[in-house]
């Protein structure tokens, strides 16, 4: 995922800056029904956020050096929002992690996977982003697409992927047409060679911002946590729970006031929902 990310990021960083957000579906991953309660803060004078400086549009380093993205102005909002100091410090990404078990930060914004291993040394707050797979065709395509008919058509993917499992696991009857890069299925699509992609919707989102008028996303967004994923989470030490419980109060209250909708429409004009 990273890799794709550093070879758009001066492009991508331009790019957000410069396009008005267009009406899109968004986000929900809030429970209507949560009733959180402020959490006593007295514990949490502060909240040091340790993040990366490699993963736009999330966390990264615009031309100017300044850390930047949809990650640093969320951990800025949760801060303002809880009423506390917030410090942000970006770290490689193999010293991350560890830097937060060795208490060098209070939480960690930047991608840390849910995994078991994960889960025991680190608690996570609630999802504030899912990250779905999509169908992507020619723009002739779009409208009315179904999957289904997709049977014996050339469908694009990355080799090895989850999403080739979910191809398989739920399509097997169409042609499985497998590229080694994700780009690379992404043009087999703009060329022709292949009636539809299969991969990362918030991926192929940035490869869309350039090509909107060849293609589109078709169909529903997929969420499937056991091949895709259970999202983006704010992990933090195992334990510190008038951390996560403030962190958490702050996600639900973001998504309330809007301000939560206001981020995800700024850093991705082209929406994978």
């Amino acid at each position: 995922m990273r890799s794709l990310f550093k070879r758009c990021m001066s492009a991508l960083a331009c790019l957000l800056l410069a396009l008005p957000a267009a009406a899109q579906p968004l986000p929900y991953h809030v429970d209507p029904d949560a009733r959180e309660i402020l959490p006593n803060l007295q514990p949490v004078p502060a909240i040091r956020f340790l993040t990366t400086a490699d993963f736009p549009p999330f966390n990264f380093r615009d031309p100017g050096g300044e850390l930047i993205g949809f990650n640093i102005d969320l951990a800025r909002r949760i801060c303002i929002e809880v009423n506390v100091a917030c410090t942000i410090q970006a770290w490689p990404w193999d010293q991350a992690a560890n830097a937060l078990a060795d208490n060098q930060g209070d939480a960690l914004i930047a991608g840390l996977s849910m995994t078991p291993e994960n889960g025991e040394l680190y608690d996570f707050s609630s999802v504030y982003l899912a990250l779905p797979g999509r169908f992507l065709t020619r723009a002739q395509a779009v409208e009315g697409f179904r999957a289904e008919t997709l049977d014996g058509q050339k469908v694009s993917v990355r080799a090895g992927s989850a999403h080739e499992q979910f191809l398989i696991r739920y399509l097997p009857n169409i042609e499985r047409m497998e590229f080694d890069d994700e780009l690379e299925a992404l043009e087999a699509v703009k060329s022709g060679s292949v009636a539809a992609f299969f991969g990362d919707a918030m991926r192929a989102s940035f490869w869309l911002n350039d090509n909107l008028a060849c293609c589109g996303f078709a169909g529903e967004p997929y969420f499937r946590p056991d091949l895709f994923g259970d999202g983006l989470s704010i992990a933090m030490p195992a334990g510190n729970d008038a951390v996560r419980h403030a962190i958490d109060w702050a996600l639900v209250r973001l998504k309330q006031n809007g301000a939560l909708d206001e981020l995800y429409l700024r850093w991705f004009p082209v929406g994978f929902y």
